[in-house]
């Protein structure tokens, strides 16, 4: 099972809070625990991961806390998994090319490769603001719009 982290699956949903507040204020680690009903050690601990990697601001002072440094348009799912995951990949030799003794032999690293790109390019496709404020119920992202060859996929 390929699965993300609890504090990736938290810091997505952070994100997603402070995008759709997102007028102009800052909010504390404080205040966004109790509105996600979230463990605020957690979250404070998650905030402050996210403004080191460039994804929210840290501001001090009285009136100070978080708030995101980019468009919730211009942050991608990719980039937030990376960001509190490190890089994506579904198999060794997609993160690091080189530390498989078997990967100059194997038949299926360029499928693997293949697979991950399809996989990278869904998750950029796909935006904080998407997240933020979802789609009407039934709407679909088209799979071609995501790199995905559909000849031989059926409907499920």
């Amino acid at each position: 099972m390929i699965k993300l982290s609890r504090v990736t699956d938290y810091g997505i949903v952070l994100l997603a809070h402070l995008a759709e507040r997102e007028d102009g204020t800052t909010r504390s680690a404080r205040e966004v625990a109790q509105e996600t009903r979230l463990p605020a050690p957690m979250v404070s601990k998650i905030l402050k991961s996210l403004a080191r990697e460039g994804l929210l601001l840290s501001h001090r002072g009285a009136k100070g806390g978080y708030s995101l440094a980019r468009s919730p348009e211009d942050i991608s799912v990719s980039e937030m998994i990376g960001a509190l995951e490190g890089p994506i990949g579904l198999t060794e030799c997609t993160v690091h090319p080189g530390a498989c003794a078997q990967e100059s032999s194997c038949h299926v690293r360029e499928p693997w490769q293949q697979i991950n790109r399809v996989v990278q390019n869904a998750l950029g496709a796909i935006t904080l603001a998407d997240l933020a404020r979802p789609p009407a119920p039934g709407s679909r992202v088209p799979l071609s719009s995501l790199g995905v060859d559909t000849a031989n996929l059926t409907e499920a």
